[in-house]
């Protein structure tokens, strides 16, 4: 495996020697668009006085149309970067959008999410720990991955979810643009101020009803009141310039909530807020059946037969969802159609379960252990701060080619099997997830134990 990781190194540095020239054609190989105004926007950030909790924001480049053509982001970048053949897959997606639970554990006990009988948590000692979750992050920055999204369980729920933050926000220098959290927002509002210093720019938070009672039916806990309290909570500091983007996920089933799909709409309509309705997907444990599902086409016709010209607005590259607006509200509507019209042709996302596996994709059963790589080099065992930094500077003094030396062109040994591993992982991720019949039937972790 290390002499695939190799060779896949040497082509990549093979290309970024080749004279500018030959970059340029976009026939070669794909490339990664990269900002160019990200730096001055940066100078300006410097200059002008923000709040007090806004000091460190990773900078948020404007997302590209997806109509746009290769050979215009090679004009306005002379010297573009090769997108990481490690997180290319067979069929040409760049995967720069990595998503990591960073614990099991969860405050709700949501229906679809979390199985009745509860689930059986790892011990201690299998999950990854904040510096191992720091590591892999630098790994995948440093090949391209530009959006990290914090997911659980319920991350706020860590204790140390603050620092963590803390130290991923700081991957900003080696081009990491957007740092956001998925959330329930029972207790966001206590450490939201502290994660926007920390770098936060986007909360997606999970809300499937705006009825307390049925809240408590749901979820099987109270805690609506302090959810609200969240939303509001980041619509204020929105107020006073934080441009945190806020996305409401909603699950719609049949029988519990679908009649609240209007006021939820409306929630927008003095609200710059988006709420995105998710079609129910299977999960183990959640009892899900196509009867209690409620499709894109429905829910947009219970919207329609009450407002009539809601209409289709432009999406973004890789947006998992189809977006609409209805005239004249503030915030917008959009529908994630997993179900019935898959969106597996743009995805650009992978993920990390808390105990340290990468899932190329949501819906798939194949996972493979970076944890157990990456212990290797300490006897099998958790990295605490203390260990990576020693291995941190061993790596460092072989990079620099003291005697000893393992690395190769700046890549410790560590992270070429690491690379070959998650490049042959990502290989491996199917063109499209199967449909509706086959996923019911396929086995797979409960979703509180994926992460989103």
């Amino acid at each position: 495996m290390a002499e695939f990781a190799h060779k896949q190194l040497m082509s990549s540095l093979f290309r970024l020697a080749r004279p500018k020239v030959l970059q340029a054609k976009p026939a070669l190989r794909p490339y990664r668009a990269i900002a160019t105004e990200a730096a001055l926007r940066e100078v300006d950030n410097e200059q002008t006085p923000l709040p007090s909790w806004r000091p460190h924001t990773i900078p948020v480049d404007p997302e590209p149309s997806p109509k746009r053509r290769r050979i215009d982001v090679l004009r306005d970048d002379p010297n573009p970067k090769p997108f990481s053949s490690f997180l290319t897959d067979n069929y040409s997606r760049e995967h720069n959008y990595l998503r990591i639970s960073v614990t099991e554990r969860c405050n709700l006990r949501c229906l679809y999410c979390m199985p009745e009988e509860g689930i059986q948590l790892s011990p201690p000692e299998h999950n990854l720990t904040t510096p191992e979750i720091v590591y892999l992050s630098e790994l995948f920055v440093k090949q391209g991955v530009n959006k990290i999204r914090l997911t659980g369980g319920e991350p706020t729920v860590r204790k140390d979810i603050v620092s963590l933050m803390q130290q991923i926000g700081q991957l900003r220098s080696l081009g990491l643009k957007e740092l956001c959290i998925t959330t329930n927002g029972i207790s966001l509002h206590r450490k939201l101020d502290s994660m926007v210093e920390s770098g936060l720019t986007g909360v997606n938070l999970s809300l499937d009803t705006l009825d307390p009672f049925q809240f408590t039916l749901m979820t099987r806990r109270n805690g609506y009141d302090a959810v609200m309290k969240s939303v509001n909570r980041i619509l204020e500091m929105n107020k006073l310039g934080a441009g945190i983007k806020l996305k409401i996920n909603c699950v719609v089933m049949k029988g519990l909530n679908e009649r609240e799909v209007i006021p939820f709409v409306e929630l927008g309509k003095e609200k710059d807020i988006e709420v995105r309705f998710i079609e129910y997907m299977p999960f183990d444990g959640n009892k899900w059946s196509e009867n209690k599902m409620v499709s894109f086409k429905e829910m947009l016709a219970l919207i329609r037969s009450k407002y009539p010209d809601v209409q289709r607005v432009q999406d973004h590259a890789n947006d998992t969802s189809k977006t609409y607006k209805v005239p004249g509200f503030a915030g917008r509507i959009g529908f994630i159609t997993s179900m019935t019209e898959n969106f597996c042709g743009t995805c650009n996302r992978l993920r990390i379960t808390s105990d340290g596996n990468l899932k190329v994709c949501l819906f798939g059963n194949a996972e493979v252990s970076l944890r157990d790589i990456m212990r290797e080099y300490n006897q099998g065992k958790p990295f605490d701060p203390e260990a990576m930094e020693a291995l941190r500077q061993l790596e460092m003094d072989r990079k620099e080619g003291l005697p000893g030396s393992t690395g190769a062109f700046g890549v410790s040994e560590r992270e070429i099997k690491l690379l070959d591993v998650i490049g042959m992982a990502v290989k491996r991720k199917e063109e499209k997830h199967a449909g509706i019949g086959d996923l019911e039937n396929m086995k797979n972790r409960p979703m509180i134990l994926i992460g989103g």
